[in-house]
């Protein structure tokens, strides 16, 4: 099985068109406004203008009002959905797009329920829990806190870099990896060889792990 790659919080039109080439599945596009890597739909559009065709394009979305996210998939060709905030099960439909919500890794919480809470989700994106910011930590959690059986129908993130995603694949065996600041060279600008090396992680533990 092969892991699914999305490479998150991107700023620029180069490090979209870089991913792409170099074998990223999906881009995420911050619609956070306290985020560092927040964008604007003009920036948005121009992102992804430049991608080639079969890269997915990911909106993420923090507890964001519903007017807002139709006024950007209005205006930006979005595939994914991600919400990352406290969003209900509710407040994720009626966009005619499919989604996936993020859950922070808490203490003690029990993920089977909430899973089934969100049903309707294509994926379950599991980060870690640091209070009062939504993702993009830069820091990891506890992979022996994720369930075995529900491990290959996860995306995993928090905290991944070049250094760890191997041992992380090979570790928890995810449908897919989530990375944003572990490639960077500051917060919304890429570094080429640091996705490149963190592809090259992911292959290596296919090859290693999968088969």
């Amino acid at each position: 099985m092969r892991t699914r790659i999305k490479i998150c919080g991107i700023t620029r039109n180069e490090d979209a068109v870089m991913a792409a080439k170099l074998g990223a599945d999906a881009i995420g596009l911050v619609f956070y406004p306290p985020s560092s890597r927040a964008i604007t739909i003009k920036q948005a559009q121009d992102i992804v203008a430049s991608l080639p065709p079969f890269v997915t394009v990911v909106g993420l979305f923090v507890n964001e009002r519903r007017e807002r996210i139709i006024e950007v998939l209005n205006a930006v060709r979005i595939d994914l959905l991600q919400f990352h905030g406290d969003e209900t099960p509710i407040d994720c439909v009626g966009y005619n797009r499919p989604w996936i919500k993020a859950i922070a890794m808490r203490k003690n919480i029990k993920l089977a329920p909430i899973i089934s809470q969100y049903g309707e989700a294509t994926a379950i994106l599991l980060d870690t829990y640091i209070p009062g910011i939504p993702g993009g930590t830069g820091s990891s959690f506890d992979w022996n806190r994720i369930p075995p059986h529900i491990r290959p129908d996860i995306i995993l993130s928090g905290g991944l870099t070049p250094e760890t995603v191997e041992d992380a694949i090979c570790q928890v065996r995810p449908y897919a990896v989530d990375v944003s600041g572990g490639v960077e060279l500051s917060q919304g600008i890429k570094d080429h060889k640091r996705m490149q090396a963190f592809i090259r992680g992911v292959i290596r533990a296919e090859q290693k792990c999968w088969y």
